[in-house]
């Protein structure tokens, strides 16, 4: 019986990779070659849309420090649904963690104290201001890092600390947000984004994006990023694959802004923080 599990253990894995090429092949259809007509033509129409992807910025602004988001990411990730249009390139944090990722020295708070050396430098802005869609009021967004709330004090490992230093902090620390009514005219920069796939390129398994920068005085457009992605396995979820997040392995521009050459890391985990990331080479934060 311990042989048997032993090489079940084994084999497992095999047999999903197995069925995920099977899916690849015969998604649908009556044969094999149907399927990879079908693959062919989404590649040679995801290659077509690859000619106008790319950033294209016009100016640059210095100091820079608070900027507009005219549109926040919506809560929640779309795995697969294959024609909800909510920019499934552009998947970034979500609801308030969006507007966290452009508060200043957030993302060192967020993520870790000795970031990697591959990480991007990551800044922020001093503030930022997003329009509540429930009572149209804009909202001016800041933050820091306060005590949230208190470890337990008779956990082993607390009194173990409590033992060694009587003056131990109890406290826990979190990067927070901290929202008032915007004073003042709202900032002149601001950012935005749209879902720009169409309903054939969605059959296909294509999404499009666009992310701009616009100069709300001027209406100006002053930088953008056209991106799309596919999922080669045209919406397989055999073994739990989730086709969006595998399409992100496919994508132009990819998201591979910053290089680990230990850990080759998937697409899909380095989308979040891509909107400042391009936003910050547009509108440079402020000292």
């Amino acid at each position: 019986m311990k042989t048997h599990t032993k090489l079940h253990q084994l084999l497992a894995p095999l047999l999903s990779i197995v069925l995920i090429l099977s899916a690849c092949a015969s998604t649908s259809g009556p044969g094999v070659a149907q399927t990879s007509e079908r693959q062919a033509k989404a590649q040679a129409m995801f290659a077509e849309r690859c000619k106008t992807a790319g950033e294209k910025i016009h100016r640059t602004v210095e100091n820079v420090e608070g900027v507009y988001l005219l549109k926040l990411r919506p809560k929640g990730t779309n795995y697969g649904d294959q024609f909800k249009l909510d920019d499934p390139y552009g998947r970034d944090l979500d609801g308030e963690g969006y507007v966290k990722t452009f508060v200043r020295d957030s993302f060192a708070k967020m993520r870790s104290p000795n970031p990697r050396p591959e990480w991007p430098l990551r800044i922020g802005y001093s503030y930022v201001e997003v329009q509540d869609s429930r009572n149209g009021q804009r909202y001016r967004y800041t933050g820091a890092v306060k005590a949230v709330r208190k470890k337990d004090a008779t956990a082993l490992n607390v009194q173990m600390e409590l033992r060694r230093n009587p003056n131990y902090d109890l406290n826990i620390y979190e990067f927070v947000l901290d929202r008032i009514p915007a004073p003042g005219a709202a900032p002149r920069y601001g950012v935005t984004y749209d879902d720009i796939s169409t309903h054939e390129e969605r059959e296909y398994w294509i999404a499009g994006s666009s992310l701009k920068v616009i100069d709300l005085q001027t209406n100006e457009v002053i930088a953008e990023r056209i991106g799309y992605m596919m999922d080669w396995a045209q919406g397989s979820q055999v073994g739990g694959r989730s086709p969006w997040l595998f399409a992100a392995d496919n994508a132009c521009p990819d998201f591979h802004r910053f290089k680990n050459p230990v850990v080759q890391t998937k697409g899909a985990s380095n989308q979040s923080w891509q909107t400042l990331d391009f936003v910050e080479k547009v509108l440079k934060p402020s000292k």
